[in-house]
């Protein structure tokens, strides 16, 4: 074979080309270009990394905040509670103050209604007894023919009443 008798020939000059070929590669694209590329990698994952403490440290603040929004709001909610509760036993207080002022007025109206009322009893018994003697009188004198003294008739009418 003929390509088995040039080998001695010319692996010299393939050897030679296959040096500068390795040679370029290994200077150009291994100590040029993967540097940079690794490089490049290496700030790409300390980026990521930096990102990632961030977003942890941001996510840890907003919790806090978080948190201390919640205290502020339930100390909020308890302070509103404590004055709604202050605002109605206030207003409880007011209302069975009034209460008792209208009460006392009520009462004080019944004593004097009452008052009006045993005047207006006595009155009409007094009416009635006056009315009765004069009723006593006049059927005495019809029915008897006895005629009876205005007195007499009122205390009669008197202790009729009293048996009553």
């Amino acid at each position: 074979m003929p390509q088995i008798d040039q080998m001695s020939e010319i692996w010299s000059s393939q050897l030679f080309w296959l040096l500068i070929t390795f040679g370029f590669v290994f200077f150009v694209i291994g100590k040029g270009m993967v540097p940079k590329v690794l490089d490049t990698v290496g700030m790409r994952d300390q980026q990521i990394a930096d990102d990632l403490a961030a977003a942890q440290a941001s996510r840890d603040a907003a919790d806090a905040a978080e948190e201390a929004w919640r205290q502020r709001e339930n100390a909020n909610r308890e302070a509103a509670q404590a004055l709604v509760s202050e605002s109605k036993a206030k207003a409880q207080a007011s209302t069975e103050a009034r209460l008792a002022e209208v009460q006392a007025g009520i009462d004080a109206q019944l004593a004097e209604a009452e008052q009006r009322i045993a005047a207006s009893r006595a009155e009409a018994a007094a009416e009635i007894e006056s009315v009765a003697a004069e009723a006593a009188q006049d059927i005495a004198a019809r029915l008897a023919g006895v005629k009876v003294t205005k007195t007499a008739a009122k205390s009669a009418v008197k202790e009729a009443m009293r048996h009553a």
